[in-house]
This record gives C-alpha cells, structure tokens and sequence, in this order.
C-alpha cells in the first residue's frame, strides 16, 4: 500500500437528533471529535412516514394539477 495517500482513519462519536450517540470509525474530523447529526432515520420523513412538503415553484405543480385533472390519478 502506498504510503501517504489514505484520509486517517479513527474514530468519532456520532450524535443522533434524539440524542443518542455511539462510537465508529470515520475519516470525518479528527480523533475524538463528535458529529452531530440535522437529520438521521429516525426524524427523516423517508424512515418515519412523515408528511412531505411540496415546494411549488413558479405554479409548476399548479400547472400541471390542472393539465391532468382529468386523468384519473387522484
């Protein structure tokens, strides 16, 4: 293996948006330090089923609500 090529491997403390942490290996940051964590599976609505929010930009999802209303899909 080449020699100086390779991020340092070493291991960090993970925070999770509940507050748990546990420990693993990461190339992030430096020896010791803590990641902390905006969002994680257990607050993503992806994992929980949360409600998602459309961004309407510009009237597009108006536009085409009203193109394919008849469409049958909702």
């Amino acid at each position: 293996m080449k020699k100086d090529i390779h991020p340092d491997y070493h291991e960090i403390t993970v925070k999770m948006t509940d507050g748990t942490t546990y420990q693993t290996y990461s190339t992030w940051g430096s020896e010791g330090d803590t990641l902390v964590l905006d969002i994680d599976s257990k607050s993503h609505p992806a994992w929980t089923g949360g409600a998602t929010k459309l961004v309407d930009s510009g009237g597009q999802v108006a536009r085409f609500n009203k193109r394919f209303k008849d469409f049958g899909l909702g």
